[in-house]
């Protein structure tokens, strides 16, 4: 596996990734949550704000312009009112898969969007192959199907194309899965990792610590991601 260790914290990365190795890592009540009440209920109402600080922002913003095609059909998945994406990218098509419509009426870089609930019904209603890649910004904690959300994710990408999901240490702690609370930075990275093995048809896992560097305090920004398979 290659990129950079989060925070010179290899041991206890190596350890979550030992750990998971196992053909059957998770357990069900790991992805309990204090909020069990439908999702969709908890995003009735717009929340027109962002999760993570202008130097984080533009860290995911140059991460996504490193990875993801010029050009291209992108996927955001648990998509809100800002997507991050550089304008140099000049998409063809931005889907927009969330939980709230006026979040996502007032994304200027969507070119379209969906309700869906990803928690209820991981398969995307989408086609197969339609994207040239897929993100996830700062909300990985808030799914209790990940591998089965991202075997489908794998399904809508073209081959080859990147899957990357950013996080931070921010959440809606009340809806964030008790395995996230219970791992730190470093250890989330290895969990991360270990959905893209546990769903299949991913190669070249990758995580990186983007958090910027800054005199003053910054919001810590990590990411993980893996390309669909060629072969």
């Amino acid at each position: 596996m290659a990129g950079t260790l989060i925070h010179g914290k290899a041991p206890a990365l190596r350890y979550a990734l030992l750990v998971m190795e196992d053909p059957s890592p998770f357990k069900p009540h790991f992805f309990d949550r204090q909020d069990e009440s439908p999702d969709p209920l908890f995003y009735v109402e717009p929340r027109l704000l962002v999760h993570i600080d202008d130097a984080a922002i533009a860290a995911a913003s140059a991460l996504y312009g490193e990875l993801f095609p010029r050009r291209g059909a992108i996927l955001d998945l648990m998509s809100s009112w800002r997507s991050h994406l550089p304008e140099s990218l000049r998409p063809s098509r931005v889907a927009g898969l969330g939980l709230n419509a006026e979040e996502m009426r007032q994304n200027p870089q969507l070119t379209e969007h969906v309700l869906h609930d990803l928690n209820a019904d991981p398969r995307l209603p989408y086609g197969d192959a339609e994207f040239d890649a897929a993100v996830v910004t700062v909300s990985i904690q808030y799914l209790t199907r990940p591998i089965e959300v991202f075997r489908d994710v794998g399904r809508v990408l073209r081959p080859g194309a990147p899957f990357v999901v950013t996080y931070s240490n921010r959440a809606f702690w009340t809806k964030a899965v008790r395995i996230w609370q219970a791992l730190d930075d470093a250890e989330r990275a290895g969990l991360i990792a270990t959905y893209f093995r546990h769903a299949g048809g991913f190669e070249g896992i990758e995580m990186r610590d983007c958090t910027p560097s800054s005199a003053t305090y910054t919001d810590p920004l990590y990411a993980v991601w893996a390309r669909t398979r060629t072969d």
